[in-house]
This record gives C-alpha cells, structure tokens and sequence, in this order.
C-alpha cells in the first residue's frame, strides 16, 4: 500500500506521526517494460508456476515506475551531478552485485574478460535460488534492467521456493527462533538435515519443519531403509563371501528387473534435479532403496547361500551395484554418507569425481576386497528431540518483551572495591547456567536478551556483551551467573540474573568453564 494512503500513519520505531516531504529521485522506466517483460516471461514455460502467476498479478495491476533512489546516509551513493545526499535503493544495485562480482573475480585469477563469457554469451544458463519474497526483483526489475542495457543475458530459470516453518511457527532470526547450523553440527551430522529438508521442500507451497519429522526421516527412512540395506548387504558379503564382490551367474527375471532399476535412476533423478524437484528427487532415491531391500528379501540369499550359492552370488553382486548407484545418485543430497558407501565398497577416487551417466552401469569387478561394513545413520533417540522442541518453546514463549519499569545499566566502575567478609560473599548465589536462546534487544546496540538454563529453571536476564558476542555464537554456552541477584527491568525487559565476565574497555570475555559440569552447579 502507498504511505499516503495509509489512515492516521505511525512510526512503528518511535511513534511519531510521518512528515510529508517533497524530493527528486531517478526512476526505473519499468512500465514501458510491461510487454516485453510479460511476453518473455510468457516463454519461459518450464518455469514454476508459482513465479509464473506471481509476476502476471504483477502485470493485471500494471508495471509502475519504480524509485531506485532513497534518501539516506548509508547505501551506495549515486554517481552523477547534482545527486547529493542520494543513494541507490538496495534491489536496484544488488542484482548488478552479480555482475560486477563476476568481474572481480575474473580480475582476481588474472583474465580481467572473462566474466564476459558469463553474462554476455547467450549460451550462458543463469539461474537464481530465491524465496517467493523476492521473486519480483528477479523475474521483472532485474530482467527490465538487463533488457535496458541490451546485451546482457536474462535469467534462465528462477526456482523460487514458498517459506518454510518451524514448529508451526515462522522462523525469525532476529528473535533467535531458529535451527542454528553451527548447534545443529554439535550434535547431529549433516546429512539428515539435508535430506529432511530436501524431502519437505517448500516448493509450491509453504512447509513446516519439526523436529519430529526430522527424526522419523533419519530413523525410519535413512537408518530403516536406505541405511539398512547397504550395511545387510556388506554384512552379508563380508560374512559368506569373504568381504569380496561375488561373481555372478545368469539373471533370473527379479535380477533383471533390479538392473533396470540401476539403468534408469540416474536418468530419472537428473530429470527432476534439472526441473529443480527435490522433493520428488528425495522420493525417487529413498524409491531405489525401497526396492533394493525389497530385492534383498525376495531373492532370499539367507536360504540361497545354503541352496544355490550362484543364485546367492548374483544376488549380492546386484545389491552391491544397488549401492554403488544409490551412492551416486545420492550424492546431491547425502553428500558425507555418499562418500561412505563408496569408502565401504572401497572403490577408487571420490562420489563426487563420478560420471553421473555411469551411475547407471554394471561397473563393480568380481572379487574385489571391499570395505568394512558400517553403521551409516544411527538412531536418533526421543530424549534428544525433546531437548530440541523444548528449547524452541522457550525462544517462543520469550519472543515478546516484557512490559515494565526501565532502568538505566550502570556502567561497572574499575577502582579496586571495597574488601569483603567470607560471610558476604556467602550470600551470592553463584551457579553454572547454560545458554538456550540469545537474541539483540531492539533499539540497544549493547545488549542481548538471553534464555537461561539454572538446571530445571528457565529465566531470562539482559546483558550488555552485544558488541562482542553474536546471537548464534552463545546458545549451547556455560556460564556463571549471579542466579540471587534482584531483579531488574532493563530496557522494558526484566532480566533475573546476572552472567559473570571480564571486561577491558570494549573487549569482553564470558566467564566460562574448563570442563563440562551440568546446568546448576553451585559455584564456590
């Protein structure tokens, strides 16, 4: 909506009500665009149609010019005469951040021309992974610019995804309500995140990520099905044929069908990845997986080996071509446990060095030693993602400020203080506490307000380490707190504690611990 059409307009920062001021900026001529932009985007009919329809609601209203000026002390100053106190509003000058990096770079490894070969080559495939928010500034002003210009190539593909949730909730770094990757890392390996996200992409529609879901893919998908399959398969090699690839003997009517599997996966997952389909791609390849372990049990090799033992030999020569295909195909989504499988069948190189089209061939030699069999996706227990969901509840029941009265953080004078009894002292209540959440209190550059962990009790308290500490970089953190300090209300926020840290000037350290003790440790 156009602020002056807005009915008795606010200030959301300070309430104050908005002054009307004329100015003078520079325009983008877009609605003169709206044809040639409507019917190049018209002929681009493999794009999703969630791009598609989002720019023609552009085009039904109608392309107006757009400022590409602001008013402002900060951004990028506008490079022509009479232009003071102009800047470059921030999506106009960021999509052409695409170019002039490319020309950086290109200057960088010494062939100043070479970005050229980028942007100026109609063979050039250029694609933006954005999220449905910005679909206008790539789809329309960034491709009107570029057709301003001439000869600069327009976007190939704009793959933009809708949002994606969290516990029912929208994810919001500035609150802190979020999965941080670097927690994450500390306790889970990367790839069933990877694979939980890729399986719920939000891609036509918004999604919500739990924790969960996140542990029924790992347990019942990654572990139960395709972790499943490749260790029973090297298990079994490694137990009845000596850890070496079999030799097969003649394939009977479901080893055939198992070989046309392995011949039409990889041609059937690069279709969906060159459309962007992770989701039907996730499906796809935990789809071979599901057939191999169905292969597995249907040939029997546990009766076969005793019975038939060529027949038992064909079979587990098929199930190690499974895997060998699966770590290929994989690769894209399950990277760190694609180069596992592969370090199992103790094959040259790496995944990633891997002819995507040879994923689909009969490739493994007879006799081969292979690797040692290993647990590829342990079970995540319930205990675990409890911890996760209750930590999330927490950042959501803080979210909003408390109301009451402000008071000013004194600064902490540095003269040496006072001397004080043992029986003084006594009276602190000094614990260990573990971080749940930070995030920056609003309109206080210094402060952070943080969720703390006293052993059971969660509390809130506010400090002044902003400037020095990121949000991301405290949560998972022990400190030591003053847990019997009088409450106080900082910044219409009450914060019931006090964490303990040196200070020298504007450099901070947290008071930590040298060893790992449990939240609510009594510090003597």
């Amino acid at each position: 909506m156009e602020p002056m059409r807005l009915i008795e307009p606010k200030c959301v920062v300070c309430g104050a009500t908005p002054v009307i001021k004329e100015t003078t900026h520079w325009f983008l001529p877009l609605g003169r665009f709206q044809e040639k932009i409507k019917n190049w985007i018209e002929s681009q009919k493999q794009w999703k149609d969630n791009v598609r329809n989002f720019c023609y609601g552009w085009f039904q209203e109608g392309l107006e010019d757009r400022a590409v000026t602001r008013d402002l002390d900060w951004g990028v100053p506008v490079p022509l005469k009479d232009s003071k106190g102009k800047v470059l509003y921030v999506w106009f000058e960021a999509p052409i951040g695409y170019i002039s990096s490319t020309k950086d770079w290109a200057r960088k490894i010494g062939q100043p021309d070479k970005w050229k070969e980028y942007w100026l080559d109609p063979e050039t495939k250029l694609v933006h992974f954005i999220g449905k928010d910005n679909i206008v500034f790539h789809a329309i002003v960034w491709p009107a610019i570029l057709m301003g210009r001439g000869e600069y190539i327009l976007p190939s593909e704009i793959p933009a995804n809708e949002f994606l949730n969290i516990e029912g909730r929208k994810l919001s770094t500035s609150k802190n309500y979020a999965v941080w990757l670097d927690d994450y890392l500390a306790k889970f390996p990367p790839d069933p995140l990877r694979y939980t996200l890729a399986a719920n992409a939000p891609e036509s529609r918004d999604a919500d990520f739990s924790w969960r879901d996140f542990q029924n893919r790992n347990n019942n998908e990654l572990a139960d099905i395709l972790g499943n399959f490749v260790n029973r398969t090297l298990s079994f090699v490694e137990k009845y044929f000596n850890g070496r690839v079999p030799v097969p003997g003649e394939f009977d009517p479901l080893d055939r069908q198992a070989v046309e599997q392995i011949e039409s996966a990889p041609q059937k997952l690069s279709r969906l990845f060159e459309r962007f389909e992770l989701r039907q791609a996730a499906y796809e390849m935990m789809d071979l997986a599901r057939f191999a372990n169905k292969y597995f049990n249907d040939q029997q090799p546990w009766n076969t080996r005793r019975n038939d033992v060529k027949k038992c030999a064909t079979t587990l020569y098929l199930c190690l071509e499974l895997s060998r295909t699966l770590a290929v195909i994989m690769y894209p989504i399950l990277p760190f446990s694609a180069e596992k499988i592969w370090c199992m069948l103790n094959l040259p190189g790496t995944v990633e060095r891997q002819r995507w089209d040879e994923a689909g061939k009969l490739k493994l030699s007879p006799g081969r030693l292979l690797g040692n069999p290993q647990i590829l996706f342990p079970k995540i227990e319930d205990a675990v993602i409890q911890s996760e969901i209750a930590k999330l509840e927490v950042i959501a029941q803080g979210g909003e400020p408390i109301v009451g009265e402000e008071k000013e953080v004194k600064e902490i004078k540095e003269e040496l203080k006072e001397y004080v009894s043992i029986e003084e002292f006594s009276k602190l209540d000094l614990k260990v506490a573990q971080i749940v959440s930070a995030e920056r209190v609003e309109n206080a550059e210094k402060l952070l307000r943080l969720q703390i962990d006293l052993g059971g009790e969660i509390r809130q308290i506010v400090a002044g380490i902003a400037k020095v500490y990121t949000p991301g970089e405290l949560v998972g953190k022990k400190i030591v707190v003053v847990a019997n300090l009088k409450p106080a209300t900082i910044r219409g926020i009450e914060s019931r504690g006090m964490l303990l840290a040196a200070s020298v000037g504007e450099n901070i350290s947290l008071l930590t611990l040298d060893k790992d003790i449990e939240a609510g440790a009594k510090v003597k």
